[in-house]
């Protein structure tokens, strides 16, 4: 999800990155802290203070936000659930977990650790704030306090709103997935609770523009955005993992697929068989032995006038391994490494024999029938 994240530190096993859009953020609360927060509740101060403390605030607020994915993580590791690290980017922080959690009790207990941070925190900060303003300290100082105490609070009741995959939403899967026992079921509720949430917050965003205030419409309609294609792909992966759990390559992939042979002309094979069967990646067969696969990458680097006198047998691509997978090789392990390589198309091979073809495009389809089942089912 953040390929581009700059990595900062490490805290207690967990790697800390910063995305680049962290810095847009950063600079907009700085900003807007700079220039109307601390010039109304400090009235007089010089422009490079409200700098100052704006920067400083800035700065409390996503160590709040660091802190409240470390309350995550901590609980989701102490179930054993793997956590890939935690990135801090414009819309806030998330912790990315490697492993699903195993029950409904551990979602909960995870989801529920981050708004109990925030709110610990948010209690912390106005102590200390009612300390420092009760010693003199410093003006300045129980306003930042204030600030940031504030910010934890509207940060832990944002977060437990019922729209996934917002701590709350988390709340909502844990409960039904409890009541239920199904998880898909439960991760498609929460998630349509997230898109209407997504919804409301766009035409919230569309009638703040209207009514002029377009820097506050624009960012709710972009968090809304956000929440909408968090919603949809948290759903869809549930889906995958729930279909692929413990399937291997041989239960999806096309059996008896299109075969050529060398001796076909390139013209015959882009009319009898790719036009004919509208496949764009064919597996080459000689005498009973797989011994390649030709595609459209291949013919585009070959002369049209050339197709009528040349051959399958004399461009095909060889055998390689890069493009062939064992049946009982499991989805999952096929998508990862469909991810790692970019490559999309695999020949099933076992003890060099044929034994079909698999393709990302037959795993979405196969994805999107499981899908309409359930959906059927639920009607």
């Amino acid at each position: 999800m953040f390929t581009s994240a700059i990595r900062l530190f490490n805290v207690g096993g967990f790697e800390i990155k910063l995305d680049p859009s962290w810095f847009l953020i950063a600079a907009l609360i700085t900003w807007s802290l700079a220039t109307q927060y601390f010039p109304l509740v400090l009235p007089g101060l010089a422009d490079t203070s409200y700098v100052f403390l704006a920067i400083f605030a800035m700065l409390g607020f996503f160590a709040s936000l660091l802190l409240h994915e470390l309350a995550h993580s901590v609980v989701a590791r102490s179930y054993g659930v793997r956590i890939k690290g935690i990135t801090l980017f414009l819309f806030g922080g998330v912790a990315e977990l490697e492993t699903e959690v195993p029950s409904a009790k551990v979602e909960f207990r995870v989801a529920i650790a981050g708004p109990a941070m925030s709110i610990v925190l948010g209690v912390l900060f106005w102590m200390l704030a009612g300390v420092s303003q009760a010693v003199m300290i410093s003006p300045a100082l129980p306003s930042v306090l204030t600030y940031l105490g504030t910010v934890n609070i509207v940060i832990a009741v944002f977060n437990m709103l019922p729209a996934f995959p917002m701590d709350g939403g988390r709340v909502l899967r844990a409960y039904l997935w409890a009541r239920r026992g199904d998880l898909l079921s439960a991760t498609r509720t929460a998630a349509t609770s997230g898109k209407i949430l997504a919804y409301g917050l766009i035409a919230l965003g569309a009638y703040t523009v209207f009514l002029g205030a377009a820097t506050s419409g624009l960012w709710y309609i972009l968090i809304g955005f956000f929440v909408l294609a968090a919603a949809r792909s948290a759903y869809q992966n549930q889906l995958m993992q729930s279909t692929f759990e413990g399937k291997t390559v041989s239960a999806v992939m096309i059996r008896d697929p299109i075969v050529v042979s060398p001796d076909l002309t390139l013209s015959e094979f882009v009319n009898q068989v790719m036009l004919k069967y509208r496949v764009s990646f064919v597996p080459v067969i000689a005498d009973g032995v797989l011994i390649g696969q030709i595609d459209k990458d291949v013919l585009s680097a070959i002369d049209r006038d050339h197709w009528t006198n040349t051959r399958v047998g004399d461009v095909f691509a060889g055998l390689d391994v890069a493009v062939t997978v064992r049946p009982d090789m499991a989805v999952r392990a096929l998508l990862e490494l469909i991810s790692q390589t970019g490559v999309r198309k695999f020949m099933v091979v076992d003890d060099h024999k044929l034994l079909g073809v698999v393709t990302l495009a037959n795993l979405i389809g196969y994805l999107h029938r499981a899908e309409d089942a359930i959906q059927q089912k639920s009607i």
